[in-house]
Parts: C-alpha cells; sequence; structure tokens
C-alpha cells in the first residue's frame, strides 16, 4: 500500500496504491509434473501393470483424504463450513454444474474429434481427455486462489503429483497429445491465481480460513472418488466456494467477530 499526492493537488489529497503479489509457482509445478509424467508414460507406461496404476490411485485417495482433514481443521466456526457446503450444493444442483460441465467435455470431444482417423484421432483424445481431467475441478480452483493470495502452493504441488501419475498412466495409452494438455492447465491455472491476487484487498483472513476449511470437505469427497468408496458429486458444491467467504462477510456485518 503507499500514498501519493493526486495530481499535484495543493491540499493534502491521497490515494491508495494496493500492491499484490502474484505467484504462480503452483501452477509451473503443476505443468512440469504433467510434461514429466506424460514423458514417463510415453516412454515406460505401458510396461506397468494394472494391479500397480490400481495401488498407485488408492494412495493418492488416501492422501487426498488426509489433506482434506487437514485443510479442514483451519475453520473456527465449522457449523459455517457445513452451511456452505449445504447451501452450495444446493446452489450447485439446481444449476447442474456437473452435468453441464460433462456435457461440455463430451460437446467438445465430439467436435475435435468428429473428423479425425487412426493416430490423429488418438492425439487430439489424449489432449482433451487430460485437459478436462486437469481443468474442471475443485482442486484447481482452490489450489490457484490459494497459490494467488498467500503463496502457498502446497495444494497445487500435490495435485501437480496427483496429475503427473495421472498423466503417466493416460499418455501410455492415449499418446502424445496428453503431454500438450499442460498448456490448457497453465492458462487456467494461471489466470485464477493472478485474479485471485487482486481479491487479497478483499478477503480477510477469515474468509480465507473458511473457504480453505470448505475446500478441504471438497477434498475429502475427491479422495473418496479416487477409491471409489463413493460416487460424490463434487462439482455441484463448488458454489460453496463462494458461499463461505459471504457468510464470514455477514456474520462480521452483523458485528459478530470470528
Amino acid at each position: 500500500m503507499q500514498a501519493r499526492w493526486y495530481n499535484g493537488a495543493s491540499s493534502p489529497q491521497f490515494y491508495i496504491v494496493h500492491r499484490a503479489e502474484h505467484h504462480v509457482t503452483g501452477t509451473l509445478i503443476n505443468v512440469a509434473s504433467i510434461v514429466v509424467g506424460s514423458a514417463l508414460g510415453l516412454l515406460i507406461g505401458a510396461r506397468l501393470p494394472e494391479r500397480l496404476r490400481s495401488t498407485l490411485m488408492a494412495g493418492m485417495g488416501l492422501f487426498t483424504l488426509g489433506l482434506g482433514l487437514q485443510q479442514f481443521v483451519k475453520t473456527a466456526i465449522p457449523i459455517l463450513v457445513l452451511v456452505s457446503v449445504v447451501l452450495g450444493t444446493l446452489l450447485g444442483e439446481a444449476a447442474r454444474l456437473e452435468d453441464r460441465l460433462q456435457g461440455l467435455g463430451a460437446w467438445l470431444e465430439a467436435r475435435l474429434t468428429r473428423d479425425s482417423e487412426g493416430a490423429s484421432s488418438r492425439f487430439v483424445q489424449g489432449f482433451l481427455t487430460a485437459s478436462l481431467l486437469y481443468c474442471v475441478g475443485p482442486m484447481a480452483i482452490l489450489g490457484s486462489i490459494q497459490d494467488g493470495l498467500t503463496g502457498d502452493f502446497r495444494l497445487l504441488a500435490t495435485k501437480g503429483v496427483m496429475d503427473g501419475i495421472a498423466s503417466l498412466t493416460l499418455a501410455s495409452t492415449l499418446g502424445a497429445g496428453v503431454l500438450l494438455s499442460a498448456l490448457p492447465v497453465f492458462v487456467y491455472q494461471g489466470a485464477l491465481t493472478l485474479l485471485a491476487g487482486w481479491a487479497q484487498a478483499v478477503l480477510t483472513p477469515a474468509m480465507i480460513a473458511e473457504l480453505t476449511a470448505t475446500g478441504g470437505v471438497m477434498m475429502i469427497g475427491i479422495g473418496l472418488n479416487l477409491l471409489e468408496v463413493r460416487r460424490v458429486r463434487v462439482g455441484n458444491m463448488l458454489p460453496a466456494l463462494v458461499v463461505a467467504p459471504l457468510l464470514v462477510w455477514l456474520i462480521a456485518l452483523f458485528g459478530f467477530a470470528i
């Protein structure tokens, strides 16, 4: 924050300049993991047995559950997280967010692969499948926001490890198109990170804490999906990431401290 004279005015008029530091470290780590994972998949992925791939995915699911719990305990008001998830899910289900995201992916895949044949079709399918997998999900959004607001890139680094392992598996079957999915990931998450940096002047530490805790609950849902314990429509919970800081703002508006 900086105070300066306004247009050389004779009276002491100042304006405030907010400086927000933008962090893209997490996105760069994520992109590098996709590139390395895809390259390894093209070289040795086909040699990995199916049982090993399944065990790796189970390990990631358990780790995601633990990380989600770690994020959740940052809340100061657990009931606020519950209300956020409930209201967010109601909004998401009403808007059918997950269905719309899946429909968009199916439409893009159909449009891009309609006239493709052979190796070209396989390349485009790999690019599209990996791009949607890595970009459409709460971890990409929450991780980018967290990186932009606080510079904490651990969530995106964790996502990068998961994407890297997934890239190894996908590239072994769908080819080099998976590697180029790193480009939309860089554009998408990088843009979210930069926009989140400007929101630093608006979001308070309490808002960030409750947003993080709400995201932790969603990460637990992702972990359950990876473990195939129960199909959780996490995409329909995305509005909860907006509801949580709004509830904190309303509580503060009525004079209650968090």
